[in-house]
Formats: C-alpha cells, structure tokens, sequence
C-alpha cells in the first residue's frame, strides 16, 4: 500500500481547567515549560520530517461564511500539520504523546485522511 495524506487538526480551548491551570503558573515557570515544550514539538518533527508534507502552524480567529452571510465564530481548532503515512493508524501513532497535550494545555490532535476529490 503506498502512503496516504492525512491532516491533523490540534484541538484546544482557553475554557477548560487545563488551560486556566496553564496560565495560572507563574510566569517565569510558564516561560520555562513553554521553552521545554517547543523543544520537545522541534524534536518531534525532527522525528518525523520525513512524513511532513506541511507543517501547518497555529490557528487564528475563525470566521464561518454561509447563505446569511459572513460571522465571526469560534472553536477549537488550534492549529494543523499535513502528514503521509501507510495508514491512518500509522498516521495517528505519529501523534501520540504529543507535547501539544503532554506539555502544553492543548486538548488533543484529531487525524483525518485527505481523500481524493470525486470525479477528479
């Protein structure tokens, strides 16, 4: 079977306990685990630069346009990367213990198949 694209979608919220804990620590702590946890993200894509296709990057504020018009919204998408892998379980092991939520006060990482364009 030859690879797949997948894209990730991080997952976060300001709402939750974690991210008020987060942000709660004292700055020159949070500082610390922010230079820890971009260490550990750097050391994970040097893991699997291979299988990048896009690194993506965080995410800003959201607006959803649609039959009534244009609106500002949000969610809780933070942020994306672009990945190919022989399978989509293969893709998701990638994400495992990721530092965006075992360092930082992200919430998950959903991994989803890039599928071809019927017709095309």
């Amino acid at each position: 079977m030859s690879d797949q694209t997948f894209l990730a979608i991080f997952l976060g919220s300001k709402d939750p306990a974690r991210m008020k804990a987060w942000m709660a620590q004292p700055e020159a702590e949070r500082q610390a685990k922010e230079k820890a946890g971009i260490a550990a993200w750097h050391a994970w894509v040097e893991r699997h630069k291979a299988a990048i296709v896009e690194m993506g990057g965080p995410l800003g504020k959201t607006r959803s346009i649609g039959a009534q018009g244009v609106t500002q919204t949000s969610n809780l998408l933070a942020g994306f990367t672009v990945v190919r892998a022989a399978s989509h379980e293969a893709a998701a092991k990638m994400f495992e213990n990721h530092p965006h939520f075992t360092m930082f006060p992200g919430e998950a990482v959903e991994v989803m198949p890039v599928l071809a364009i019927p017709g095309a």
